[in-house]
């Protein structure tokens, strides 16, 4: 299995990652990848950019060694309500936009009702292409509803590799992963393979993600990164409003 673009990195910009664009982009290249998402932590991340960061991504140009860059925003949920950490008239400047949560941000409570409300209602924003690592246990979640909306609202579910590191931090994240891969092959929902790569080393490298793909048995068709062409054909962001 070979993906043609890494839809989850993050540069130096994000504030604790070590390579800039340019060498993310060259070690893309270098590693046969049509394309890259270059997703920097949105303003409520401890450390990250700020919004005028996002607001003149304009001046970038979209290629680099031969690759097609996608420069957008791993955005943060904020509360049970969906909201998240930038304005809508930046987010439809981007070219790809993620939500996910993060204990620094995440002000609701974590319980299995507030927190699939919360991904249920920012699974409805127009500008959100993604979900990140919906695995982590340490926001628990209703997997059939949270993939049952996804289906519902065209938003994409992230196999997030990082995630699945035998020392990460998130918790219980295998299990979780596999049981969010269990629901989308019998819902028919669509996943991306994220390497939520920090340093240009980890980009398009998903060896943890690759076993719990075996282990579902999970079909090819239903990972839209597989091809660049497929997965800007499946984003919010180019689709007609």
């Amino acid at each position: 299995m070979r993906v043609e673009i890494d839809t989850h990195t993050h540069t130096l910009a994000s504030g604790h990652a070590y390579n800039t664009i340019n060498e993310m982009a060259k070690t893309a290249a270098d590693k046969g990848l049509k394309g890259l998402a270059i997703t920097e932590h949105a303003p409520q991340m401890p450390g990250t950019c700020h919004l005028f960061y996002f607001q003149n991504l304009r001046v970038v140009p979209r290629k680099r060694y031969g690759i097609e860059l996608l420069l957008g925003t791993e955005l943060n949920i904020m509360n049970e309500d969906g909201e998240v950490d930038l304005p809508e008239e930046t987010l439809k400047t981007l070219d790809i936009a993620i939500a996910s949560m993060h204990t620094p941000c995440f002000k609701g409570e974590r319980t299995v009702e507030k927190v699939t409300a919360a991904y249920e209602k920012v699974m409805e924003h127009r500008y959100v292409d993604i979900i990140g690592h919906p695995d982590d246990g340490r926001f628990p979640v209703d997997m059939e509803r949270l993939v049952s909306q996804a289906k519902k609202t065209g938003t994409l579910l992230e196999v997030n590799n990082s995630s699945l590191r035998p020392d990460g931090f998130r918790e219980n994240t295998r299990e979780n992963c596999l049981r969010m891969l269990k629901e989308c092959k019998k819902q028919g929902a669509m996943i991306v393979l994220g390497s939520d790569s920090h340093v240009d080393v980890d980009i398009a490298e998903y060896p943890y993600a690759e076993e719990v793909l075996k282990k579902a048995d999970f079909p090819e068709e239903l990972i839209a990164n597989l091809s660049l062409e497929k997965l800007k054909a499946s984003l919010k962001h180019n689709k007609k409003l």
